[in-house]
């Protein structure tokens, strides 16, 4: 039998907690039905009473709300913002309007920074960022993939090791970053600077050397990234794309055709990675593990992108993997050996069947043969 209603603002407070202690990494709330988390990327309908109507789920939100905010809501019927609970961990919050009730969307953003390591991503995300002082960075994949995370564990790596002014555009903030080598300027749209707009006009005389912009959106933060990234910042950027041969037709959708060569000259010099990542489910219940593919700009992707031969990435990044590159298989191949995800598992997700049954079978062989030479041996 579900829990009778609570009062709206100790219900909020109680789902929040909730978020922490089963590791949920989202909540959506709906009018009419009851409250549910995501975890380890399934929806789990709670056992508590439905939401009644608006003003319900309006006042179990109405002291997490930004001052001054409401009134944005109420014009566009839809807001976003971010709020820390009681347990220290933040959280993003999406409220808008459907069928004329308001319901939300929230996502638990932990208080700790991640590591690359905690992240369990190769160490050519590390190597990346060490490497390059100039050019830009993208973070790719689709919602709920890990990308600000990502995100957040580059900015720290610098902000570890490096004396550098980091600017970051966030909309909202999600984690919050003590200076340590670095000192940081992080600007949340709609609290610290009315708009996007706003805040690349300015952002390059504010002295930054790194540059991170949440979510590359439209042309004007695309423009503003290219532009940044060739007058000698390094720029960090996220895209909701699957992969990498996917990054480039997204950004060539931001411009007008007869820009796309521009576009695309500007991405060949400035371009310095696109990672993408997905998490898929582990073989202990609860986890979940990213695979990557990893694409670096070298002479011959330099060029696949001036010619617009896209189609032509994946096989590169597949012949390049002794130059740090990775692809999805790649990735897989390496959970599975280490016996972090289920062969079935990684098969659902694989780009292609063929190639990872293949690689696996390689690796197989290969731990034969060692086991075979291991008691010859002897």
């Amino acid at each position: 039998m579900a829990d009778a209603l609570m009062a709206p603002r100790e219900a909020i407070q109680r789902l929040l907690a909730g978020m922490t202690q089963h590791g949920a990494s989202d909540m959506h709330l709906k009018v009419g039905y009851a409250p549910c988390y995501r975890i380890t990327g399934h929806l789990r309908k709670l056992d508590m009473a439905h939401f009644p109507d608006s003003k319900y789920i309006e006042e179990m939100l109405a002291d997490l709300v930004p001052e001054g905010r409401r009134e944005a809501y109420q014009k566009q019927g839809d807001l976003d913002f971010s709020a820390r609970g009681q347990s220290g961990d933040r959280y993003r919050i999406n409220v808008f309007r459907s069928t004329g009730d308001t319901h939300a969307s929230i996502r638990r953003v932990q208080s700790q920074i991640p590591t690359f390591e905690e992240l369990h991503l190769p160490p050519v995300y590390t190597e990346t960022v060490n490497v390059n002082q100039s050019g830009l960075i993208l973070i790719s994949g689709v919602t709920g993939s890990g990308k600000s995370s990502t995100l957040a564990a580059m900015i720290e790596h610098i902000n570890a090791t490096r004396g550098s002014h980091i600017i970051t555009l966030e909309d909202p903030i999600e984690y919050v970053f003590q200076p340590k080598k670095s000192i940081i300027s992080q600007r949340e749209i709609g609290v610290d600077v009315p708009n996007y707009h706003d805040a690349l006009r300015f952002m390059v005389r504010q002295d930054p050397d790194v540059i991170m912009i949440g979510e590359l959106r439209d042309r004007e933060t695309m423009t503003a990234a290219l532009q940044a990234a060739e007058t000698g910042h390094l720029v960090f950027g996220s895209l909701h794309v699957s992969d990498a041969q996917q990054t480039f037709s997204r950004i060539l959708e931001f411009f007008p055709r007869e820009e796309h060569a521009f576009i695309r000259s500007s991405l060949a010099n400035s371009l310095r990675a696109i990672m993408c990542q997905k998490l898929i489910p582990g073989v202990e219940e609860a986890t979940q593990y990213p695979i990557t593919e990893v694409l670096l700009r070298n002479s011959t992707v330099r060029d696949k992108i001036i010619h617009e031969e896209d189609d032509d990435i994946p096989a590169i990044i597949a012949q390049c993997e002794s130059e740090g590159m990775r692809s999805f298989t790649t990735s897989l191949c390496e959970l599975i050996e280490k016996d972090l995800v289920h062969y079935d598992t990684a098969m659902e997700y694989a780009t292609s069947r063929e190639a990872l049954a293949s690689a696996v079978k390689g690796i197989k062989a290969t731990a034969q043969t060692l086991v075979s030479r291991t008691r010859a041996a002897r």
